[in-house]
């Protein structure tokens, strides 16, 4: 009969196998975690300024912008120190507080597809009309609450799990894949519904999202001047390169063949996920005429 008995630490075991890379891992990390609080803030304090910004986008945007603090600020530092001290014992209540923010990535999906519906409204130049400050008030609160319930959910489940002996988790935070597969419980359910909640969020925000632009394209290869088609695309240039970044890294996660049994690719892709998306997103809204005319960078 198995032990399963509570455990108060968990072990990361994320690129313990390459020894000689985890001070230049550090290094690298932390660099970035500056970088994206540092891009982050700028971004929030600039769209505050700049009355011209008080719009619909910027008020998305800036939500965004306090998302990816949050999210990177919760996982970078504990795993720079983890790599740069050795310390790679994780507290049961610091596990808990990891999944809830790493599922928090979910809430960006909402961001997105809220401001690609903003993107749709303002196209045919009904923005004022449909998109009110009320109703962005409640779209973000609702992605709010959803991203919410989607952590509540996987926490949760996660938390219902068995762990025998000393358990490993095989990444350098606490990701709810990697977690789940330390349990020593029969994960199938678990595993299943963590699917269908993940599965739905993703479907349902890319479908928003692709919809919206579509609509927005067709409409602007129909204008009728070159110059207000170059005008319409730059607008929305900055939000559609966020847009390929955020999805494309979800469907690789979903569609690459053997990543959930392989930790390196494992790794590699919530590095992409938690990190890099978090500390490009300042850098990429830099593309918008708008806030380069506030001089940002």
């Amino acid at each position: 009969m198995e032990n399963h008995t509570r455990i108060s630490e968990f072990t990361l075991v994320g690129f313990k196998s390459h020894p000689g890379s985890e001070l230049l891992l550090s290094v690298l990390f932390c660099t970035m975690c500056i970088v994206t609080v540092v891009g982050n803030v700028c971004v929030i304090l600039i769209i505050r300024m700049g009355s011209s910004l008080h719009t619909p986008m910027y008020f998305f945007l800036e939500n965004l912008s306090t998302l990816d603090i949050c999210y990177s600020s919760a996982i970078t530092p504990r795993a720079t120190l983890a790599l740069f001290l050795g310390r790679r014992s994780i507290s049961y209540t610091g596990r808990a507080s990891q999944l809830f923010f790493f599922s928090l990535f979910g809430t960006a999906g909402f961001f997105l597809a809220v401001m690609a519906y903003d993107g749709f409204t303002a196209i045919p130049l009904l923005c004022q009309l449909i998109m009110s400050r009320r109703l962005c008030v409640l779209m973000v609160t609702g992605s709010y609450l959803s991203g919410r319930i989607n952590c509540t959910i996987q926490t949760s489940l996660t938390f219902s799990l068995s762990f025998c002996g000393h358990p490993e988790i095989k990444h350098f935070f606490c990701e709810v894949a990697a977690v789940t597969r330390a349990s020593c419980s029969d994960t199938l359910l678990h595993q299943l519904v963590l699917l269908a909640a993940c599965g739905s969020i993703t479907v349902g925000t890319a479908l928003v999202v692709f919809v919206s632009y579509g609509h927005i394209t067709i409409t602007i290869v129909q204008l009728p001047s070159a110059e207000s088609r170059h005008k319409a695309f730059s607008t929305c240039s900055a939000h559609m390169v966020t847009i390929c970044v955020f999805f494309g890294t979800v469907f690789f996660m979903f569609a690459q063949p053997g990543a959930a049994s392989s930790p390196t690719k494992t790794n590699t892709t919530s590095i992409f996920c938690t990190i890099v998306i978090p500390m490009l997103n300042p850098f990429i809204y830099t593309l918008n005429r708008e806030v380069k005319r506030k001089g940002f960078f």
